[in-house]
């Protein structure tokens, strides 16, 4: 059985190296080639497209990169073509993925198009759901998804959130802040400075900044000296040694979440960005544990909001309300919670049923 996939982000990438691992453990003979990163290529998925060159967050940046990735669209279908694949599966990245699905269906109408993780409609809008309609299958890692495809007659497959089965409430015994500012230049351009600054304004804590490379230094212009700067030590042995966090809007919040760290949500966004995000997205929370819980869990402070005094503020509040906090973060793994759910993903890309 082959399968191609295509991820499109590292979140993405990593999410379908868990259901790659957990196909090719229990069915010998299923084959994956695709668009993926390094976890993908660790999960034994033959790259066809190395996800680094993709890397784009935003409607300017998307608009940029259209003319390349409607490219790389034409030569995946080609490559499905001539290796005679039966199954894509489709995950997240939307401003890709969405466009791919509409020309895999026109090109080869009996492929079956499985959306793992399809995009965040709620957010996005829902004006989308007539190209996610396409796709066979489609499945979710989030609860109150099921219920927002139901009102759209869209049976969505949920088993649970392969999260909660990756990682564990971890016993912290640091005192350090853990800075995550995303892997994307934008992400680290733009926030950076603002962390510098909390560091600045707070000499006598030490800081922990988490890079998921090293070429990801080339992007910042000074680190102060009570940052320390971690690449290769792992998040969860970053989270252990820290107190608190403060992370960048994306998935690395969940798993901060699961593993147990209070943590300040913050995001800044060029103008383009911001204004359409303001007047056209329907936006409430932005970070997944508020959005599990339809709640504050992790404070946001996005745009004007992320600067080192919001910030401050912030983790002084953290440390008033603590019981209050570990109790959200808490509820957040109990709502995410199933069985067996790598596996039941993977199970039902086989079979194409429950």
């Amino acid at each position: 059985m082959k399968f191609f996939v295509s991820t499109g982000e590292v979140s993405g990438d990593l999410h379908m190296s868990y259901l790659v691992n957990s196909v090719r453990k229990k069915y010998s003979d299923a084959k994956f080639y695709g668009v993926g990163g390094e976890h993908c290529r660790k999960a034994g998925v033959y790259i066809v497209q190395d996800i680094k060159d993709l890397a784009i967050m935003g409607f300017t940046e998307i608009l940029k990169k259209y003319s390349f990735l409607k490219e790389k669209a034409r030569e995946y279908v080609e490559f499905i073509k001539k290796e005679n694949i039966k199954k894509v599966v489709l995950v997240d990245y939307g401003g890709f993925n969405l466009k791919f699905l509409e020309l895999l269906k026109k090109e080869i109408p009996e492929v079956e198009v499985f959306y793992y993780i399809p995009p965040k409609l709620w957010i996005w809008g829902e004006n989308r759901i007539k190209k996610l309609r396409l796709a066979d299958h489609i499945m979710v890692i989030f609860p109150w998804e099921v219920d927002f495809y139901k009102k759209y007659g869209i049976d969505a497959i949920y088993y649970g959130n392969p999260f909660v089965e990756k990682y564990e409430i971890i016993k912290r015994t640091g005192e350090n802040i853990l800075l995550l500012p995303g892997s994307r230049k934008q992400e680290i351009v733009s926030l950076m400075p603002v962390l510098c600054e909390v560091a600045r304004n707070n000499p006598d804590e030490k800081f922990i900044l988490k890079l998921s490379s090293k070429g990801h230094l080339d992007w910042i212009e000074k680190i102060e000296k009570n940052i320390t700067v971690e690449v290769e030590n792992s998040l969860y042995k970053c989270v252990s040694a820290s107190k608190v966090a403060i992370a960048a809007s994306g998935t690395v919040t969940l798993e901060l979440a699961l593993m147990g760290i209070p943590t300040v949500v913050i995001y800044k966004t060029g103008f383009i960005n911001a204004f359409i995000a303001k007047y056209i997205l329907k936006v409430g929370f932005v970070s997944l544990p508020n959005l599990t819980l339809n709640k504050e869990v992790y404070p946001e402070l996005l745009q004007d909001k992320c600067n080192a005094s919001e910030i401050g503020k912030a983790i002084v509040n953290f440390e008033n309300n603590k019981e209050e906090t570990e109790k959200n973060i808490l509820e957040v793994r109990k709502q995410l919670s199933g069985k067996n759910i790598v596996e039941s993903y993977g199970d039902f890309l086989m079979k194409g049923e429950r």
